[in-house]
């Protein structure tokens, strides 16, 4: 009998496995932690969201886990930790579908009686100069509806923001992105979904060689402009999917109509493009500038 190995012979063991390029290991996540704000000049805290919900509809549907991962980072993208986070569960005010606890391992018994009221979340992202979530598209908007303070915050999406497949990446899944970047996680709990979406984004990427946060924060930073094809015919919903048009069914006080998001200098052009392809004729139609405040929320 030999005694277990300790991790400095585990790490060993790694590596000369990955030496003879027929292995890839996977550590487990560490998160790099700090115990307190640094004091180092120029550095603005990020927060990193996650949420469970009972289901996909932000407008019936309930927040069932909350997670919120701050981190220290610097306006370059370094990340230079994460601090204390913000984890809580709540009892919704309906079941819990089997579905959703197969998923994400939430039971029923694990949320009753537990409850998270809107000024304790208030309170913990006052000092966020952004918000982060991996789908910010999904997360924003339940985090809007159960309080306001989301509104005056400007948001990003690990998931849009950095062009995964041009630096090589065949998925844009948290997991996947996890297991390219070389480390396994518990997914699909709130904290552990946000310790493994800011270890992402403290990579270099492979392609471009350029660290993930910075791309991410100079794709946040633009301005973009949403154009709304209303009244496109049928008959060209095809051409306009396949160019990177999304349907929105107007439920969300937004036109019902084929919308995209674009850089401000490509939306005259685009403009030209639909009256001259699809109406055949000039039309004039909405377009709605989004800023870094606006992204992702309901409001556009």
């Amino acid at each position: 009998m030999t005694d277990d190995p300790t991790p400095d012979q585990m790490e060993h063991m790694a590596r000369t496995l990955e030496g003879t390029g027929r292995y890839r290991v996977l550590r487990p996540l560490t998160p790099r932690t700090l115990s307190e704000y640094p004091k180092e000049a120029g550095t603005r805290l990020g927060m990193f969201l996650d949420l469970e919900t009972t289901g996909l509809s932000a407008a019936k549907d309930e927040i069932i886990e909350f997670g919120i991962v701050p981190f220290v980072y610097t306006l370059d993208g370094r990340i230079l930790g994460a601090l204390e986070p913000f984890s809580r569960l709540r009892e919704p005010s309906c079941p819990i579908p089997p579905q959703i606890t197969e998923l994400t391992g939430i039971t029923p018994a694990m949320v009753a009686g537990q409850s998270v009221t809107p000024e304790e979340v208030e309170h913990f992202v006052a000092p966020a100069s952004l918000i982060i979530a991996h789908n910010a598209n999904f997360d924003r908007k339940f985090a809007e509806r159960f309080t306001p303070a989301f509104t005056t915050k400007p948001w990003a999406c690990s998931m849009r923001d950095v062009d995964w497949a041009a630096e090589g990446y065949e998925g844009r899944k948290l997991s996947y992105l996890g297991m390219q970047a070389g480390f396994w996680f518990d997914g699909h709990r709130a904290v552990d979904d946000c310790q493994a979406g800011i270890a992402i984004l403290d990579r270099d990427l492979p392609v471009s060689g350029r660290r993930a946060l910075g791309v991410l924060l100079e794709n946040a930073r633009q301005i973009r402009c949403r154009i709304w094809a209303e009244n496109a015919p049928y008959e060209y919903k095809d051409m306009l999917r396949q160019r990177g048009y999304r349907w929105n069914d107007g439920t969300d006080g937004n036109p019902r109509a084929w919308s995209i998001s674009l850089p401000e200098e490509q939306v005259e052009a685009e403009l030209a493009f639909l009256s001259a392809e699809v109406f055949a004729r000039p039309v004039e139609l909405p377009v709605t500038r989004i800023t870094p405040w606006d992204r992702f929320s309901t409001r556009c």
